[in-house]
């Protein structure tokens, strides 16, 4: 063999070692039973009536590329929810969604909403909440459709952290950390 197909196979073992790290030692690693212990997350109680969403989205370098409050308002019919939001960026740009969400017996989650691609599934478990699918961003924002895994915690003040991941072909091109509270409460500490 010579010298650069032993530098080919190196770095294609390298590659492959980052992808298997980055897919069992990090945000993937995760799993619904890992929160099974502590607060119930229910979503039909924390999502249920006005809700104010305040958040940052990192591009792929790591930096912030935009930030945004949101106005998400819920309600439910038995196990199934309507979220209308209403996004402000920092640009300038307002972002309306409206999504529906079906609650199973087992916990399980269906999400439908118009910029999802398909049907999105999740997990409520214990404190967490799990829920993946496939969002089509706007023209503006490049028309792709990205893979997206949102991880939902409940803090115990009742507030919620969501942290996302936004990829394309398995490589991940943005993330967003975002908190969610009823938009009467008032935060800890005031």
């Amino acid at each position: 063999m010579s010298f650069m197909t032993y530098i080919l196979i190196g770095a294609a073992l390298m590659g492959f070692a980052m992808f298997l790290k980055s897919r069992y030692v990090s945000f993937w690693a995760q799993k619904s039973d890992d929160y099974a212990d502590g607060p119930i997350f229910d979503i039909r109680e924390r999502f249920n009536g006005p809700i104010v969403c305040e958040g940052v989205i990192y591009g792929p370098t790591g930096r912030v590329s935009s930030r945004f409050v949101a106005d998400f308002e819920a309600s439910w019919n038995g196990n199934v929810g309507t979220m209308v939001e209403k996004f402000y960026y920092d640009s300038g740009q307002v972002q309306d969604r409206v999504w529906t969400l079906t609650l199973g017996n087992d916990g399980r989650i269906k999400a439908e909403a118009p910029d999802v691609v398909g049907t999105g599934h999740g997990q409520q478990s214990g404190s967490a909440v799990l829920l993946n699918y496939r969002i089509k961003l706007t023209e503006e924002a490049g028309g792709h459709a990205l893979d997206v895994t949102d991880w939902m915690y409940l803090m115990s003040n009742g507030s919620i952290m969501n942290r996302s991941q936004f990829r394309k072909f398995g490589i991940k091109v943005a993330e967003l950390v975002a908190t969610m509270r009823p938009k009467d409460k008032a935060y800890a500490g005031e």
